[in-house]
């Protein structure tokens, strides 16, 4: 595996000069500071840090044991012809997609280090696999911000097929190169995944109770650096508002909306989520806007994630040589793509919106929402999801090899 490459001097120009400015903004507005740091420490110790720990942690021991790499096997039918990605990626699309920002960046990463995939292939991981949960976007999102319950259903709808289409665009990503397979397969395709299981597990060799104290360690360690992320961005989002550039930046993107054919209402939502995820959501269910443009701006600002998930995702893949350039433009297709799709799915739903309008009116969203949270609590829940996404992905592997092999005994 080739060593990242070394920042450019223009590079390292700006990035010093981004730093003394944010210092000297941070020391300009220390109560704002001090505030938003608060804010970001409990969104990260309340939701962030017991959502997610658990599965970086079980990410990690299931790289060790060599489940991952059994998985892999399996789902080569599908991930390598489709997405060109190696079928141990598929483990990763399916816990990202379930789990969230940014655990599918952490699990490509990891997948690079131990020489699993390629850079290119790395790269069409991460863009791939890395995209929001379904709880943020149906419990947080729909039922927390916008009080609309339904809305939950269309805001993940569009989300995963923007992902797929997404992750289909990027086997295109560097010409669609992938390392050749080493030899034939021999066995079956079950016994091959056994066989990768039990090398995997005698190459690691760790002690059971080893490999808990590491992949704990380890994930503690990555999730410090989330909350350090959600508190510096929030408070550089509350002191780029305070001293005025947030709006400055809204007025001119204000006016550049309508010609997308949205609300120009929604611009200081945007370059909020332009920074940060979940402030710049909060702030479009707030905005004086139609819903259905409050929800493409949802979608897009989902989509795209925030710099402050970016930056979590270039942590995630430091030490391998995965480029994040490719990555961010796939963020904004996904945010473009979300935001169309909602578009066109809401209006599909439209008697059901006038409805919901009119409860929430009436005060009938609390009792709505509340109803909806142990559905999400049993059935939403990341565990399942992240069950039935790899459970689903696995059968669809299973078919392509079954047809790939009858069309083999048939040609001979």
């Amino acid at each position: 595996m080739s060593a990242p490459m070394a920042p450019s001097r223009s590079g390292s120009y700006l990035a010093a000069f981004f730093g003394v400015t944010v210092t000297i903004a941070f020391v300009a507005f220390p109560e704002a500071a001090f505030e938003a740091s608060l804010a970001g420490l409990r969104l990260w110790l309340d939701v962030v840090l017991p959502a997610l720990l658990p599965f970086f942690a079980m990410s990690e021991i299931l790289m060790g044991l060599g489940v991952i790499h059994a998985v892999g096997v399996l789902l080569e039918p599908l991930m390598r012809p489709v997405f060109r990605i190696p079928g141990v990626g598929g483990f990763a699309v399916a816990m990202g997609l379930a789990s969230g920002y940014p655990l599918g960046a952490k699990i490509s990463g990891r997948i690079r280090r131990d020489g699993l995939c390629t850079r290119e292939e790395g790269e069409r991981l991460v863009a791939f696999a890395n995209t929001a949960d379904p709880l943020f976007m149906a419990g947080a999102v729909a039922v927390g911000m916008f009080g609309q319950v339904e809305l939950g259903a269309v805001l993940a709808l569009a989300h995963y097929i923007a992902a797929v289409l997404v992750g289909f665009a990027m086997r295109f990503h560097a010409g669609g190169r992938m390392a050749a397979q080493s030899g034939a397969p021999q066995g079956g395709l079950f016994r091959r995944a056994l066989d990768a299981l039990v090398r995997a597990r005698q190459s690691d060799a760790r002690p059971f109770g080893q490999l808990i104290r590491d992949a704990v360690t380890e994930s503690v360690n990555a999730m410090l650096f989330v909350g350090g992320c959600i508190m510096m961005f929030s408070v550089l989002i509350r002191v780029l508002g305070d001293a005025g550039l947030i709006g400055t930046l809204a007025a001119a993107a204000g006016r550049l909306l309508p010609w997308a054919g949205l609300d120009p209402d929604l611009a200081l939502a945007l370059i909020k989520g332009a920074f940060e995820i979940t402030i710049g959501a909060q702030e479009a269910s707030q905005a004086a806007a139609p819903l259905l443009h409050r929800a493409m701006a949802a979608s897009f600002i989902t989509g795209w994630s925030g710099f402050s998930v970016h930056a979590q995702v270039a942590a995630m893949v430091h030490g391998t040589d995965i480029r994040i350039g490719p990555y961010l433009l796939a963020r904004l297709g996904h945010g473009i793509l979300a935001a169309a799709a909602t578009g066109l799915l809401m209006p599909l739903m439209e008697s059901r919106w006038t409805a919901a309008e009119t409860a929430a009116a009436a005060g009938a969203a609390a009792a709505g929402s509340a109803g909806f949270m142990p559905f999400l609590q049993v059935w939403g829940s990341v565990t399942v999801m992240g069950a039935l996404l790899l459970a689903a992905m696995l059968a669809a592997s299973l078919v392509l090899h079954a047809c790939r092999r009858v069309v083999i005994i048939r040609i001979r």
